[in-house]
């Protein structure tokens, strides 16, 4: 965000508050966690990324005080501002989970999304040659619906191609009620999932966990709405945690009444106050919380920041979209697109979405990291038009 405002003002004083020496391109972990990439290669130095006229604030943002135009940091300084845009990402909640921050990393605990811990995802993957392997999602909202069950199909195309994938019981237990929250692609993917073997388990939400003695409880809400508590025994758990806005956004006068950053969905402007913009994983925008969603609502923010300066009311610009590349195997990708109200929306006529692809696998592991790190990050615009008409002819078979 920063480096794009400042490709299109040099006159700007532009500041970033940001903690983290570290930048890790998360869409990167499944992969990570499936032995296919590295994490090496996921990761570079925030001062490699920024611009150098842009000031660098190392520390954390703590209060908000809109009405003064002022940012208050954990250090106890303040900085105030002339227009603020609000992306601090989502908070993991590991906490939420009795007992998962105890033995995440052993006992066969892993999650990829954790960079200190995604790595040993795949040493639980590539160990084991037979038993239980649960594959848990908690309810939404979180980063990349689909993240959770990438990983699942990453480590049962690897069983399946060592000729051991029969002696595996894998069970998908999702607190939600179906596979994805785009129809058109849910159905696809059970397609997906039926042949690989894999148990369903819906409705079914981690509680807690109890890694020594490998075992796994889960609150399970049937569909009459009744709830009860069931205890699964398990040789390798991968955990998706629970998932909210942090904290400091939860407490803030920015925050709606779910916690999230207050915004309008087309313009995102803050709802209350004119000058604060928002993108990203924190905001209220009803729309997957992915990296390819954050690609094309920067340059509305950019857009609409420039045209207040200059006195001219904001435009709406960002549609929803957001993508999600469905590691399906380990040579194919699924490229899910869609836009606010569940609308298919591919960049590419004539390519059925549904289809597991192996030139998406290489966008996946090659092609899309390149455009994040030497594209994005760096502030260029990447307009490629995303259209329900491309999806036409295929919703019309569905």
């Amino acid at each position: 965000m920063a480096n794009a405002l400042r490709r299109k003002s040099t006159l700007l004083e532009i500041a970033m508050i940001e903690p983290s020496e570290q930048h890790y391109y998360q869409p990167g972990f499944t992969i990570i966690g499936g032995g296919a990439y590295s994490l090496k290669k996921a990761t570079k130095q925030e001062a490699d990324l920024l611009h150098p006229s842009i000031i660098w604030v190392k520390d954390f943002a703590e209060t908000f005080e809109p009405e003064k135009n002022s940012v208050t940091l954990r250090s106890g300084e303040s900085i105030t501002y002339d227009y603020l845009v609000v992306c601090p990402g989502l908070q993991l909640d590991w906490d939420k989970i009795s007992g998962l921050e105890e033995t995440l990393g052993k006992n066969g605990v892993c999650s990829n999304y954790s960079h200190k811990h995604v790595e040993y995802t795949w040493e639980c993957i590539k160990g084991l040659e037979s038993g239980t392997t649960l594959f848990t999602q908690p309810p939404m909202p979180i980063k990349c619906a689909g993240a959770p069950q990438k990983i699942m199909y990453l480590a049962a195309d690897r069983f399946r191609k060592k000729g051991i994938l029969d002696k595996f019981d894998i069970q998908f237990c999702n607190a939600g009620p179906g596979m994805f929250g785009v129809p058109f692609f849910a159905k696809a993917l059970t397609k997906v999932i039926a042949d690989y073997g894999i148990t369903t388990n819906f409705g079914s939400n981690l509680v807690e966990i109890d890694g020594e003695a490998k075992k796994a409880t889960f609150e399970v809400t049937d569909s009459e709405g009744k709830k009860s508590k069931v205890t699964k025994d398990f040789d390798m758990i991968h955990v998706t945690p629970p998932q909210s806005a942090p904290d400091f956004i939860k407490s803030s006068p920015l925050a709606n009444a779910g916690g999230w950053v207050d915004l309008n969905d087309r313009t995102l402007q803050h709802n209350k106050f004119a000058n604060i913009f928002g993108l990203g994983d924190a905001g209220s925008t009803p729309n997957a919380k992915t990296a390819a969603a954050v690609r094309k609502q920067v340059p509305v923010v950019v857009k609409n920041i420039l045209r207040l300066i200059k006195n001219e009311a904001v435009q709406d610009g960002y549609e929803g979209y957001g993508s999600c590349p469905l590691t399906t195997s380990l040579n194919t990708v699924m490229l899910a697109e869609f836009s606010y109200d569940g609308k298919v929306t591919p960049s590419f006529p004539k390519l059925d979405p549904r289809e597991n692809r192996f030139i998406w696998w290489i966008g996946k592991k090659i092609g899309f990291p390149w455009l994040y790190w030497y594209w994005m990050l760096p502030g260029h615009t990447l307009d490629i038009p995303s259209k329900e008409s491309y999806a036409k002819e295929f919703l019309d078979q569905d």
